[in-house]
């Protein structure tokens, strides 16, 4: 099946409104993995922001439910619904990896409740089921690479993107750590640092065809450093990069292909 240049370019708008650093990532990549990643990380925006256009529970359940549903039928080999994001994904997910999917949708259900983390096992499997599951699924759409090297690079990502998310989130009446202390902030992000490391002592286990996808986490040792760093900068909302710096960042590790 093929992409009509339409699905993809609603694609990538969802893409460019809803995650505009995975976007500028992905415009980085060659067009040949840009087809195969919008897709992918459309779903990821539409998934993510499912449990959070409502104030209703059941609402925010159906609608995650509604998009494990969509997996089920890529998984299945069935009819696939026609939908903007879903259709196109179809044409570039495989069956089995429709299927291991689920459980980034299912994931989620957290972030519609208040309930705080049950212990450091619970938050793990959230930031590598919903960050690391996505690394890893695109990765694989591109090339082959060693999982346990892309998910670790996947879960340091995704606990720098969820450090940087943390006074929203607060915000928003939810208790996205275990411990905010800066000492505890500090292990965390040390945490994180390891394994960016393990990743990156493991890079020839990616192929060249699937190391587009890791640029996604270009920003990720910045930011892990600045928070170990000094901590207090979660809370405060100031991590990142210069909006010219991050650029130079990107169009670096896109040249140079080390992520």
């Amino acid at each position: 099946m093929t992409i009509s240049t339409d699905d993809l370019a609603a694609c990538a708008g969802l893409v460019q409104r809803g995650d505009p650093d995975r976007f500028l990532a992905t415009m980085a990549a060659p067009p040949s993995a840009r087809r195969a990643l919008f897709p992918l990380l459309a779903m990821n925006v539409e998934v993510a922001r499912a449990p959070w256009v409502t104030q209703e529970p059941m609402i925010a359940e159906m609608r995650l439910q509604w998009w494990r549903d969509a997996l089920e039928e890529i998984a299945t080999g069935g009819t696939v619904r026609r939908h903007e994001v879903v259709t196109p994904l179809s044409a570039v997910m495989t069956p089995d990896l429709a299927a291991e999917m689920d459980e980034h949708v299912a994931v989620r259900r957290w972030d519609i409740y208040r309930d705080p983390f049950e212990d450091a096992a619970h938050f793990d499997r959230y930031i590598d089921q919903s960050a690391g599951s996505l690394l890893w699924a695109a990765a694989r759409m591109l090339g082959a690479a060693e999982e346990r090297a892309v998910r670790d690079f996947g879960f340091a990502t995704g606990l720098a993107n969820w450090l940087r998310a943390v006074p929203e989130l607060e915000a928003r009446g939810r208790i996205p750590l275990l411990d905010g202390r800066p000492g505890a902030v500090r292990e965390l992000a040390e945490r994180g640092l390891d394994h960016l490391s393990r990743a990156r002592a493991a890079r020839g286990a990616v192929s060249r065809e699937a190391r587009p996808a890791l640029l996604a986490g270009w920003q990720t040792g910045v930011i892990l450093r600045q928070a170990w760093k000094k901590p207090a900068r979660v809370a405060q909302g100031t991590l990142g990069q210069s909006e010219a710096r991050k650029r130079l960042t990107l169009m670096a590790r896109a040249a140079s292909g080390r992520w």
